[in-house]
């Protein structure tokens, strides 16, 4: 029985590399996606076996098309790809239901595999990427219910944060000093009442801030 795949990446070349890998398998490649809302339609429309679901993308990332894709089809298993092996975007993937996180450094023999189980509904989620994401995930301070007064600039802080961007990266996306936006990032962390950023991360995916 074959497993029907849509893959989504923003670069060709990572996508021929997938095409290349699943040649003369059971996993058909059904369709293809460069961006986040392409690949939401694309699903919408085939209703695949598996999404594999690049992190970052121009125009619509990969986080927020795993959200509307579980929200959506809930019963199509999505298994994000990423070259970023990044405690946020891992802990973004746990709370948004993916069915697993792989970097794109992974052996052919992984990915078939994970495609496999992914597509069989099984979690390929290991021991030690939970163990990670499990404080971020379980913290009790972090509710939904929690009003936080958060400043109109820690707000877009917060959301560049959920994002996974570095402190640099986010400086430059928001014409700010590298200094501002470590102000910026503590003074979130004290108000939402965690200890580090993929906690803070989690928090604003749960508020719907990101």
């Amino acid at each position: 029985m074959s497993i029907r795949l849509l893959i989504a990446d923003d670069h060709a070349v990572v996508r021929a590399g997938i095409r290349s890998m699943v040649a003369g398998t059971e996993i058909e490649i059904v369709a293809e996606a460069s961006q986040g809302s392409e690949a939401f339609q694309r699903a919408l429309e085939l209703r695949p076996d598996l999404v594999l679901l690049d992190v970052r993308m121009p125009q619509s990332d990969g986080i927020s098309c795993l959200g509307r894709i579980r929200a959506e089809l809930p019963n199509v298993p999505v298994l994000m790809f990423s070259a970023y092996e990044n405690p946020t975007y891992v802990a973004r993937s746990v709370a948004l239901g993916a069915a697993g996180y792989l970097v794109k450094s992974a052996s052919k023999e992984l990915l078939l595999s994970a495609i496999r189980q992914a597509a069989a509904g099984e979690s390929i989620w290991t021991r030690e990427e939970l163990r990670r994401v499990t404080g971020a995930l379980s913290t009790p301070r972090v509710a939904i219910d929690l009003e936080v007064p958060l400043t109109k600039r820690e707000s877009e802080v917060l959301k560049q944060l959920a994002l996974g961007l570095s402190n640099k990266e986010i400086a430059t996306s928001l014409s700010i000093s590298y200094e501002t936006v470590k102000e910026h990032v503590q003074h979130i962390l004290r108000k939402v009442g965690v200890s580090d950023r993929t906690q803070a991360a989690v928090w604003a995916v749960r508020q719907g801030l990101a």
